[in-house]
């Protein structure tokens, strides 16, 4: 690839894809509103505001790839979540068919089904039972990569992404966690793969405990090496598991499900 832009990338993880993808790309733009520190030899840093269309419009140009990590990622009140993760992926899109149509990775996530219990197994096309205004966010987001495809026909990987840390930080991770390099692997087969589409995928790797059946996805070749049960006798040893009816162990969204509706 000879350039890939990363928006979000001064956030935890695009912190940690932006040293794991700098092979796969002769320049690596990276984006964000945060500090983005010092570039090294590829990269090129970019301070963008999502909701800035001329701005983001600019960002996109001479990109033969997007992975788009950027905007709110935790529930926040409707003013904050409007600009980055509604006008921004508006903006985003329009810069893409601008631009001769890159491909989009769309970091997605589980606040899209959040309200979900965790007794049902979900397929890629169930209907979306967000659990937050930052789930509806994600949903916006989705339906945006949908139309675009069908309109104009922009490719983009829809990743639903679970709990993508260095390991389960609780019990409701082991079913959710996704590790670095399964992220890796298919943020490459997303970019590489002949025909991408505009599929929904699972963000999660091989857990013994997962609810989401990602059988639609598997004409990209990805096969996610990683199992959070390696982590379980250390989380046990850490905390009790919870509850039956508590949110992280009734519902798929956790305690996403519980938050108010933030008004600042």
């Amino acid at each position: 690839m000879e350039r890939l832009l990363i928006t979000g990338a001064a956030g935890g993880l695009g912190r940690v894809l932006r040293e794991k993808l700098r092979p796969f790309a002769r320049k690596i733009r990276l984006s964000d509103i945060a500090d983005l520190g010092a570039a090294a030899e590829n990269e090129e840093l970019v301070s963008c505001d999502l909701g800035d269309e001329a701005a983001v419009m600019d960002l996109v140009a001479g990109c033969d790839g997007i992975l788009h990590l950027g905007g709110i990622s935790v529930e926040q009140s409707f003013e904050k979540i409007l600009n980055g993760n509604l006008r921004g992926v508006y903006n985003l899109y329009e810069a893409a068919r601008a631009h001769g149509h890159p491909r989009i990775i769309f970091a997605s996530s589980n606040h899209t089904i959040g309200f979900y219990p965790q007794t049902t197994r979900l397929t890629a096309d169930m209907p979306m039972k967000p659990d937050g205004l930052y789930g509806v966010s994600k949903c916006f987001g989705e339906a945006m990569a949908s139309m675009y495809h069908s309109k104009f026909g922009q490719e983009t990987a829809i990743v639903r992404i679970g709990s993508c840390f260095e390991q389960p930080l609780n019990h409701r991770m082991l079913s959710t966690w996704m590790s670095h390099d399964d992220f890796v692997d298919l943020i490459q087969r997303c970019f590489t793969a002949p025909k991408l589409g505009c599929p929904i995928i699972w963000g999660v790797s091989d857990n013994d405990c997962t609810w989401w059946d990602n059988s639609s996805a598997r004409y990209l070749g990805w096969r996610p090496q990683s199992n959070s049960e390696v982590f379980r006798a250390a989380l046990d040893a850490k905390e009790a598991a919870p509850p039956v009816d508590h949110p992280n162990a009734a519902y798929q969204g956790g305690m996403f499900t519980q938050d108010p509706i933030h008004k600042d």
